[in-house]
C-alpha cells in the first residue's frame, strides 16, 4: 500500500479483517504467507514503535480521567508522556481532560483511544472498526478525526464493514472475502472499473423536449457507451472523461436545451456487492 494514504480493509462480517490486523501487528500467528512493512522485516518491538493501534474496544479505567488514563498507557508503552497535551488537543478532549472515563460518551471514548494510539507520534496507524457502535454523531467525529490525521500526513490502515464510511475517508482501498483478496486499489480506480478492462460507470440521467432527437445526438457523441430511455428520461452510460457539464454543452452546441442532466457514479456499496456477491461470510 502506498505511504500516507487511509487504507481500508473491506469485507462482510466474519471475513477475516480483525484477523488480518492481527497478523501484521503479530498478535497472531499466521499459519502461511507472509509480509512487510516498509519494504523490509522489522522486529517485533521496533515495529510497535512506528504504529499506533486500535484493535479492540477502548480499555481505560472507568474512575480515571482521560490525562491520567494516557499517562498510564504512555508509561506502559515506554513512550509518549510528552504528547499528552498534544493528543487530547488534536482528538478534540482537552477541555473534559480531567474529566472521568466513565462520563465519556462512546464517541469521546473512541477518540480517547485513537489519541492513546497517537502517544509518541507513530508514522503508523491501525484502526479496527473505528466507528463501530457509534450513533450518527459519533461515526461523524471519528470521521474528520481520521482526515484531520491524513492531511497531517499520517499512514492510516482500517478495517470496517460499513462501505459508506469507507468510501468518505479512505483513498485506497482492500476488499477481502473468506481470507481471500478479492482487489485492491484507489477508491476511484475501484468505482470507475465495471469489468477487468472497462472504464465505463458514469451514468448520466438527462432528458429533453424532443427525446428522440436528443437521443440521435447522444448516440453520435465521443465518450458515450449507449443511451437507453428509462420512464420518460435518457439514461446515458459514458466513460470518465465525459462530465455533466461537458454533456451540456454538447447538447446545446447541437441545439437541444436539456430539462433534466443528473450526474450518478457507481458507489462504492455497488462495487462491494457486484465483487463479493449479498451474503455475509458468516
Amino acid at each position: 500500500m502506498p505511504p500516507k494514504t487511509v487504507f481500508g480493509i473491506l469485507g462482510p462480517n466474519g471475513s477475516g479483517k480483525t484477523t488480518l490486523l492481527g497478523i501484521i501487528m503479530d498478535v497472531i500467528k499466521s499459519s502461511g504467507g507472509s509480509f512487510a512493512w516498509a519494504g523490509n522485516g522489522l522486529a517485533a518491538n521496533d515495529l510497535r514503535k512506528k504504529i499506533g493501534t486500535l484493535l479492540e474496544t477502548p480499555n481505560f479505567y472507568h474512575y480515571l480521567s482521560a490525562e491520567k488514563n494516557l499517562l498510564i498507557a504512555a508509561k506502559i508503552k515506554g513512550r509518549g508522556e510528552g504528547d499528552i497535551e498534544k493528543v487530547l488537543r488534536l482528538v478534540n478532549l482537552y477541555e473534559r481532560k480531567d474529566s472521568k472515563f466513565s462520563t465519556y460518551s462512546l464517541g469521546m471514548k473512541q477518540r480517547l483511544a485513537i489519541a492513546s494510539a497517537l502517544l509518541g507520534d507513530p508514522e503508523i496507524l491501525v484502526f479496527d472498526e473505528p466507528t463501530n457502535g457509534l450513533d450518527p454523531a459519533g461515526i461523524a467525529e471519528i470521521r474528520e478525526l481520521i482526515r484531520e490525521l491524513y492531511k497531517g500526513g499520517k499512514t492510516i490502515i482500517m478495517a470496517s464493514h460499513i462501505l459508506d464510511e469507507v468510501e468518505k475517508v479512505c483513498t485506497h482501498v482492500a476488499i477481502i472475502q473468506k481470507g481471500v483478496l478479492k482487489t485492491v486499489g484507489s477508491v476511484a480506480d475501484l468505482m470507475n472499473t465495471t469489468g477487468a478492462d472497462e472504464a465505463v460507470n458514469v451514468l448520466i440521467e438527462t432528458r429533453a423536449a424532443d427525446n428522440a432527437a436528443l437521443k440521435s445526438i447522444l448516440q453520435q457523441m465521443n465518450g458515450v457507451v449507449t443511451v437507453a430511455e428509462v420512464e420518460g428520461d435518457l439514461h446515458v452510460v459514458c466513460t470518465e472523461n465525459v462530465t455533466g457539464e461537458v454533456l451540456n454543452r454538447y447538447c446545446f452546441e447541437k441545439g437541444i436545451v436539456l430539462n433534466k442532466l443528473n450526474v450518478k457514479r457507481k458507489s462504492l456499496e455497488t462495487r462491494f456487492l457486484e465483487i463479493t456477491g449479498k451474503q455475509s461470510d458468516k
